[in-house]
């Protein structure tokens, strides 16, 4: 029998971040393994930043597919998350809001502790609440793909990434849902969905950002609102901006409305641990 590495052998939980490529290794998931058996869980944290068409699409998947996915959430309160559904999900960065206030700074490219807090051990309380006790944060298995190789360069149990291990690229994941009933109804460009993830988050490029809120006005005022809440509250200025190297959000939604360009369009995003 030839190896196959979505074939769960041991409990597992399966990290979906609401993309294409998290929803086509968890489809191969459920298909080596005739569904999740019993004692795994497919997570997926919410910040309250996603776009609603993520949304839509995560639940779509779990009634499409038959399969159970635990939405959870942070909360400042113990036990430190709190569990969600598709209808009672925060769409207003509540989640992320509330960690900010916590720690009275933003968090940067260097300071991750939105993914850190929000995702990773968001979902490991969960799965603790549940009995599993001796579960590790670098256990989870996340959608990372063969032409991905400097995010797949930092897992160290590739078993964690079987799209990599498969050779998964960005044109196989768009192949498969073009051949789907449904799909994530939001822009597939060269294999890159712009709107995923939170939706104007730091790690994304410049221009990729500003083209967000020129379509969007709207997108840049809850993150403009963060700044100014960080530097009412943090002990520092240079605690109340998510970058040091670019203008604020306020400042970024004043030029989309000038027209101007402020940044490289060939500027890469930054890996994150969210993924597509």
């Amino acid at each position: 029998m030839s190896f196959n590495p979505y074939k769960i052998m041991e409990r597992t939980c399966i990290s979906f971040s609401g993309g294409r490529t998290s929803g086509y290794m968890l489809y191969k998931i459920i298909e080596a393994n005739n569904g999740i058996p019993q004692d795994s869980y497919v997570t997926f944290a919410n910040t309250g930043k996603e776009e609603e068409n993520t949304l839509q699409f995560i639940q779509r998947c779990s009634d499409e597919w038959n399969v159970e996915i635990h939405w959870v959430e942070y909360t400042n309160d113990e036990p430190r998350f709190k569990k969600v559904t598709y209808e009672t999900a925060s769409r207003n960065g509540e989640p992320f809001e509330e960690l900010i206030r916590k720690r009275q700074y933003l968090p940067n490219p260097v300071t991750r502790f939105c993914t850190s807090e929000l995702k990773i051990r968001t979902i490991n309380k969960y799965l603790r609440s549940v009995g599993w006790e001796d579960h590790k944060e670098t256990e989870d298995w996340i959608g990372i793909r063969a032409d991905e190789p400097r995010r797949a360069a930092k897992i160290q149990d590739k078993s964690r990434i079987p799209l990599a291990v498969d050779g998964v690229t960005a044109g196989d994941v768009g192949r498969f849902w073009d051949a789907q009933k449904f799909n994530l109804e939001l822009p597939n460009i060269n294999g890159r969905t712009m709107h995923g993830n939170c939706d104007l988050c730091f790690l994304k490029p410049g221009a990729q950002i500003l083209s967000l809120i020129q379509e969007k006005p709207e997108r840049a005022i809850w993150w403009a609102k963060m700044e100014a809440l960080a530097l009412a509250l943090a002990c520092k200025p240079s605690g109340a901006t998510f970058r040091k190297d670019r203008p604020g959000y306020s400042s970024m939604l004043q030029f989309t409305k000038e027209q101007e360009m402020m940044f490289d369009i060939n500027e890469e995003a930054i890996a994150c641990f969210c993924g597509d």
